[in-house]
């Protein structure tokens, strides 16, 4: 749609003269809407090009976009069925790669969409669970900090701490890292998640207990364990994203071996000098 200028100059106009006033009914896909020299262009033609045309394009409302998307697709027949056998050879291999990567897109794409049922999530969750549920459980910790440039800074804070201060107002209102906005809360991590010497400084403490001036490569921090736990699986939401990735990508790795296993296949590019594939003036004519 880019490269035809004629196509934004139609929309234009239409939209400054008027729309023309379409029939009320429901078309059917093979709705015949203009025919070319006998070659017919229906319904299905004009939605499955509107579905390519770019996002500004498509927000456009029908009565403004279908007469300029009809007429293209008109235009674009009328050009194609004069240039037929007239393709050069690079063209005409071009034009074979492309109907090649399309078709076998939409086989993979079919595959992998067909696999993302939520029988199919479930189960896969449910292996998870399993695999997960079978490792030796780690314990997982849930903490805050308050991290200062230096350690007098620290110490101050350690003080008013002692006094009663809160935690997390303290961290709010001193701390320099994004997780001063939460409190300094950090959430739950594993073992290997931090830095060692905070890693070794929250395992060191009982549950509400706090330490510091603690420092390390990033600053003076004041660390609090809120609370411990051993490690379990997440929910089923937490990682659906994920599991659908994974089904996706084994669905279409399955319809790739089943293709290639029943094909007939002959490999003659053994032995051939690797340097060729520079040799793109093979293709002129």
């Amino acid at each position: 749609m880019a490269g035809i200028s004629r196509f934004s100059v139609a929309v234009a106009a239409v939209m400054a003269f008027g729309a023309p006033v379409l029939a009320q009914s429901d078309p059917t896909r093979d709705t015949i809407l203009a025919t070319v020299n006998g070659t017919e262009i229906t319904l299905g033609h004009l939605l499955a090009a509107r579905d390519t045309l770019p996002e500004q394009f498509r927000q456009m409302p029908g009565e403004a976009l279908f007469g300029p998307l009809v007429e293209q697709l008109i235009e674009q027949t009328a050009i194609m069925q004069q240039a037929e056998g007239t393709l050069t050879a690079r063209e005409q291999i071009a034009f074979e790669n492309e109907q090649r990567a399309f078709i076998a897109n939409a086989a993979l794409t079919r595959a992998a969409e067909a696999a993302l049922s939520e029988e199919n999530i479930n189960e896969a969750y449910t292996a998870f669970v399993t695999e997960f549920d079978g490792r030796e459980p780690t314990p997982e910790f849930n903490a805050s900090h308050i991290i200062v440039e230096t350690e007098a800074e620290a110490a101050a804070l350690r003080a008013q701490l002692d006094d009663g201060a809160d935690f997390a107002d303290l961290a709010r209102e001193h701390s320099m890292d994004g997780a001063a906005a939460g409190g300094g809360s950090l959430g739950w991590f594993g073992l290997g998640a931090m830095i060692p010497e905070f890693e070794q400084a929250v395992q060191s403490l009982e549950i509400g207990a706090y330490l510091g001036p603690l420092e390390t490569q990033f600053g003076w921090h004041l660390v609090l364990l809120n609370d411990t736990r051993m490690s379990s699986a997440p929910a089923l939401e937490e990682v659906r994203e994920a599991l659908a990735e994974n089904l996706q990508r084994e669905a279409a790795q399955a319809a790739l071996a089943s293709a290639t296993e029943a094909a007939s296949i002959e490999r003659n590019y053994e032995g051939l000098d690797a340097s060729i594939l520079s040799r793109s003036d093979l293709l002129d004519d």
